[in-house]
């Protein structure tokens, strides 16, 4: 049986960190210093690579990599703060990007972060990668290795060809082969799981171990409290407020925090008015 593969977002960006830097930033002749030491004194995250780089054109800085499963609401406020704290911990320029891989809902994805109190102003720009909307061919003709496990969910990567393709590129690598494991998961979204059984050739248990699949479920085990709390919240609002109260649930449906759901469903017993409420959920 496979081993469970070392998917960490340093380990698949060092695989070419020069390809990678020239791609996500689109300076071709961007040269690459190293793979910097992303924890600060109050923040840790492993998701988040920083690559100190060097250009003629805009001299040193630093690339500031964050990968995410699927988008969040809080993310363009995480690139500020990541943003910054790397340039004060380095003292450098800062040069984000934001990589998601998984398409959520539709919103438009922003790519700035602004706050605005008694006119005095911030605002954090970004670059958004979007793994959806990458051409397949992309992968193979730059080459980009950090992006090959990924292949099955970039655009024109869904079919078996493709799959296979990639499988041998990886099964030819020795830094490669050990990312087989991220490849059949991200396969798993587009063919059936029979399917990606037949071409990798080894048991599905290993694909249960990886990382990427418990956050997966643990991402599902979320939503699913979450719809039970918006069905008693509803269900509690009709009784007790009736239909004013229920004019109230496209405000809650924007709320995902699980405990400030709670907090709310508790509420509804307590409180006498819809206004209350109201102000509860602003």
């Amino acid at each position: 049986m496979s081993k469970p593969a070392d998917i960490s977002t340093k380990r698949l960006i060092s695989l070419a960190p020069d390809n990678w830097v020239k791609w996500v930033t689109q300076i071709p002749d961007v040269i690459v210093g190293e793979i910097l030491n992303s924890e600060f004194q109050w923040v840790s995250r492993q998701s988040d690579v920083l690559i100190r780089v060097e250009n003629p054109q805009y001299g040193k800085f630093l690339v500031v990599n964050e990968l995410q499963l699927r988008y969040k609401p809080e993310m363009p406020r995480r690139m500020r703060a990541y943003a910054a704290l790397a340039e004060e911990k380095y003292n450098l320029p800062t040069y984000p990007v934001l990589i998601n891989i998984l398409k959520g809902t539709n919103t438009e994805i922003p790519t700035t972060y602004t706050s605005n109190v008694a006119g005095l102003r911030a605002t954090q720009d970004y670059r958004v990668i979007n793994l959806w909307e990458v051409d397949v061919n992309t992968v193979f003709e730059t080459p980009l290795p950090s992006l090959i496990p990924f292949v099955p969910i970039l655009k024109g990567g869904e079919n078996e060809f493709v799959i296979r393709e990639a499988l041998q590129i990886l099964r030819q690598d020795e830094q490669l082969n050990q990312l087989e494991t991220v490849l059949a998961f991200f396969a798993t979204f587009v063919i059936e799981s029979a399917l990606v059984q037949e071409i990798m050739r080894w048991d599905m248990a290993v694909l249960r171990e990886s990382p990427w699949y418990q956050e997966i479920l643990r991402e599902g085990e979320a939503r699913g409290r979450r719809e039970e709390l918006y069905s008693g919240i509803e269900l509690a609002l009709e009784i007790k407020f009736g239909t004013p109260g229920l004019d109230l649930m496209p405000i809650i449906y924007q709320i995902t925090d699980l405990q400030r759901l709670k907090v709310i469903q508790q509420a509804i017993k307590t409180l006498n008015t819809v206004e209350e409420l109201q102000r509860l959920c602003d």
